[in-house]
């Protein structure tokens, strides 16, 4: 059996990100998932948001971390087309006891070292957004608040970490460990994996993971968070991010414009015992349409694209884990919350150091290929229909399959030529946007389908 220098259980962001991080280094690495895809459990769905770090609590470890991978993964987008859209936000104060809580969220903001937020008046906050409901006091305003594309941040991790010489294992579930003096082996739904490190990034299975070594540091609570997502005729509503006041319980609900042209309502916060519960709940969405309608009326005349839920790896701390065993040479990363899409790849680097504290021997690479380019999938860039560059070269850009996303036959064929081609049609959906726009599939579903068909050899 083939003896790797790290495994690194969990292929999310984060995961992705570190299995990146740790490739520029002379290390054989294994990056065991157990679903088909990269990205496919919690990194999926979530508000995609690239977080200041301005209202994390001072002194956590996020609130150092969080920051500084803004500041890298801005730099990082820039390099590898990830599409990110600095739209800004303000904080809405809808009654007294919010507006009194400004300065201290101001104060906050001061302490992580962020000094742009701003205390506004009513009439600041109209001005920023017109089309919010009546009732509102008064705000804050954030400009480095920034919405970024999920689904290409975790891809583009995983395939520079290819591209470094990684090793890739999805649909390959660990189910039990054996920890020996020198070696640990994962025993996992397909062949076994011998590793000198572990790096636990599992997500929502970490706490079951960090049990697997002996360890009870936390315990995980799957977090659902339902969100609505309306037509892209809704765009001019929402220039800006629009937050809530914070609570204990969490961010509150949102309305968020995406990169992909959309405008976002929710999430909602339900702890579930059922990790694997992504399904919408008639009470999550009645709620999420009465908490917009007090934020902005003029949303709900719009017409919904689609919902969906995502679940968040919550714990009983208030920050996240991460901490290095040298005698187990065994890594946990537990309790990345929403967070953790923009501290991705601080996380990875804070650990990195973590792990050369800790041993493992860390020999930079005499070359590293350069970041990859993912394609673009943001509405404020140019896509392939509008180019005519592109369109000369190759007329499949200028095929369109998916009418309502504008997604070409030349896109959904670069999908399946990538170093990570989709499994399913889902992937596919978040590799190039196909069936997401205003039918849902109904017109160009059977033809994306036929595509897929051909490319994975499954069509009838």
């Amino acid at each position: 059996m083939k003896i790797h220098d790290v495994a690194i259980i969990g292929a999310g962001v984060v995961g992705c990100a570190v299995a990146r991080e740790l490739a520029a280094f002379e290390l054989d690495v294994v990056l065991v998932e157990a679903r088909d895809d990269v990205g496919d459990a919690t990194s999926k769905a979530n508000t995609a948001i690239l977080h200041t770090g301005f209202d994390a609590t001072p002194g956590t470890l996020e609130s150092r971390l969080v920051p500084r991978g803004y500041a890298l993964l801005s730099r990082y987008a820039d390099e590898t087309g990830i599409s990110v859209e600095p739209t800004g936000a303000v904080l809405v104060a809808w009654d007294d006891d919010q507006l009194a809580a400004l300065p201290g969220l101001r104060d906050k903001a001061v302490a992580n070292g962020y000094h742009a937020a701003e205390i506004v008046g009513r009439d600041t906050v109209y001005e920023t957004v017109p089309a919010l409901g009546p009732g509102a006091l008064g705000g804050m305003t954030v400009p480095g608040e920034s919405i970024i594309d999920p689904w290409s941040t975790t891809l583009a991790f995983a395939y520079d970490a290819l591209a470094r010489g990684i090793d890739l294992r999805l649909g390959t579930r660990v189910e039990s460990v054996e920890a020996g003096p020198e070696l640990t082996t994962l025993r996992t739904s397909g062949a076994d994996i011998a590793a000198r490190w572990v790096v636990n990034a599992a997500g929502l299975g970490a706490d079951v993971i960090d049990a697997l070594f002996g360890h009870r540091r936390f315990s995980v609570t799957a977090r659902r968070g339902e969100l609505i997502v309306f037509d892209t005729a809704a765009r001019p509503l929402a220039p800006k991010i629009v937050l809530p006041v914070p609570t204990s319980r969490g961010k509150g609900v949102l309305i968020s414009p995406t990169v992909f042209g959309n405008v976002m309502l929710g999430p909602t916060s339900e702890d579930l015992p059922d990790r694997t519960d992504t399904s919408t709940s008639e009470a999550g969405i009645a709620s999420l349409l009465e908490k917009g309608r007090r934020i902005m009326p003029s949303l709900l005349e719009e017409e919904i694209t689609t919902s969906y839920a995502g679940l968040r790896a919550a714990t009983e701390h208030g920050d996240y884990v991460v901490d290095v065993d040298a005698g187990q040479r065994y890594a946990c990363l537990g309790g990345i919350r929403s967070t953790g899409l923009t501290a991705s790849m601080s996380i990875a680097e804070h650990l990195r150091d973590l792990l050369d504290e800790a041993g493992l021997p860390l020999k930079p690479r005499s070359y590293l290929p350069p970041p990859v380019r993912v394609p673009v999938l943001g509405e404020a860039f140019a896509r392939p229909y509008q180019s005519d560059e592109l369109i000369r070269a190759d007329a499949e850009y200028g095929r369109i399959v998916c009418f309502c996303e504008k997604v070409t036959r030349g896109e959904i064929r670069d999908a399946f030529a990538a170093p990570i081609p989709p499994r399913d049609l889902n992937g596919l959906r978040r590799r190039t946007r196909a069936t997401l726009g205003r039918c849902q599939g109904f017109f160009c579903g059977a033809e994306v389908g036929r595509l897929f068909g051909e490319a994975t050899g499954t069509r009838d």
